[in-house]
C-alpha cells in the first residue's frame, strides 16, 4: 500500500501537498500560479484520477503556510524549481509536469535543468521564457507584463492591498476570474498571508539567471487561451522553437487566462493526451 505524501521539508520549510487519485496510477505533480493555490486543480484532479492517474498538487513556496521565508533572494527561480525537484524526489519516479501562470514559469525550469525527473511536461499560459522575452521585443506582450514592474516597488503593493484589498481583487475580477473565484482569492491568498512571498517570486525574477532560459528536451504541451489579457500569442508561437522533443500546441478559444477552474475539461484532457504518449 503507497503511502500518501501530505508534506515534505526542504532547507528547512515544510510544503503541503495534496495527493490525490490511485495509489497505482502513474504520477503527476501540478504546480499552481499567481494568486492561487494548491486547490486551484479542483476541478482538474478529479478527471486526471478518473484516467487512472495519480496527482501530487503543491503549494508553492510563499504559498505554504510554513514556507514562507523573507527576502527576495529566497524567490529565486532555482529554488522555486529546487523544491519541485524535492517533492519528485519523494515521490521516487519521474513525473509527469503540469504547471499553470508561475506554476508554468517554475515547470520550465524544472524540464530545462532536470529532465530526468520527468516523464512530460504541459505548460499552461505562460511560454517558455525565452520566447517570452523574444515577444516582449517584438509585439504588445511588454505593455501587457507592466504589472511585473510595479510589483518590484518595494513596500507599495503591500501598503496599498493591507489599506484597500478590494483593489487587487477588482483588478483579478476584470482579468477574467468569475466572482467565485475572487472570494477563493481573498481567502486563500490574502487573508491566508501569501501576498508577500507571491511578490518574493516577482521581485526576484532579475536574479533568474541564464539557466531558466535553457531548451527543453522533454514531451512537452503548451496549452494556451486567446481570451488571455496577460499572456499574448506570439510568445507560444515561438515556444516551438525552444523544445526539442515531441510538442504540441493547445489553443483554448473564449477562455481567459483561469484554464484550471474555468476550461478543466479541456486541459485535462490536452494533459491525459500528453501523459498517455509517453
Amino acid at each position: 500500500m503507497s503511502v500518501r505524501i501530505t508534506e515534505f521539508s526542504r532547507d528547512g520549510l515544510t510544503f503541503d501537498v495534496l495527493d490525490e487519485g490511485p495509489e497505482d496510477g502513474d504520477p503527476v505533480v501540478l504546480l499552481h500560479g499567481f494568486p492561487e493555490r494548491a486547490t486551484v486543480w479542483r476541478d482538474v484532479a478529479p478527471l486526471l484520477h478518473a484516467a487512472g492517474l495519480r496527482t501530487y498538487a503543491l503549494d508553492l513556496r510563499g504559498y505554504s503556510p510554513r514556507a514562507r521565508p523573507r527576502g527576495r533572494r529566497q524567490y529565486r527561480l532555482s529554488l522555486l524549481a529546487g523544491d519541485v525537484a524535492a517533492l519528485i524526489d519523494r515521490i521516487g519516479a519521474p513525473v509527469h509536469l503540469v504547471g499553470h501562470d508561475w506554476g508554468a514559469i517554475i515547470g520550465w525550469r524544472v524540464a530545462g535543468e532536470h529532465p530526468d525527473r520527468l516523464r512530460s511536461w504541459t505548460a499552461v499560459s505562460v511560454p517558455h521564457l525565452r520566447a517570452y522575452f523574444r515577444s516582449t521585443l517584438r509585439s504588445t506582450q511588454g505593455l501587457k507584463s507592466w504589472y511585473i514592474l510595479l510589483f518590484q516597488l518595494p513596500f507599495l503593493m503591500e501598503a496599498v492591498l493591507g489599506l484597500a484589498p478590494g483593489v487587487f481583487l477588482f483588478a483579478m475580477r476584470r482579468g477574467g476570474m468569475s466572482g467565485e473565484e475572487v472570494q477563493r482569492c481573498r481567502r486563500e491568498f490574502l487573508e491566508a498571508g501569501a501576498l508577500p512571498g507571491a511578490l518574493g517570486m516577482y521581485r526576484a525574477l532579475p536574479l533568474m539567471g541564464r539557466a531558466s532560459r535553457t531548451d527543453v528536451r522533454v514531451p512537452t504541451t503548451m496549452v494556451w487561451s486567446d481570451d488571455d489579457i496577460a499572456l499574448g500569442r506570439l510568445g507560444v508561437e515561438l515556444t516551438a522553437e525552444h523544445v526539442h522533443a515531441d510538442y504540441e500546441f493547445v489553443e483554448l478559444p473564449g477562455v481567459t487566462h483561469w484554464i484550471p477552474t474555468q476550461a478543466p475539461e479541456a486541459l485535462a484532457a490536452a494533459i491525459v493526451r500528453r501523459a498517455s504518449s509517453t
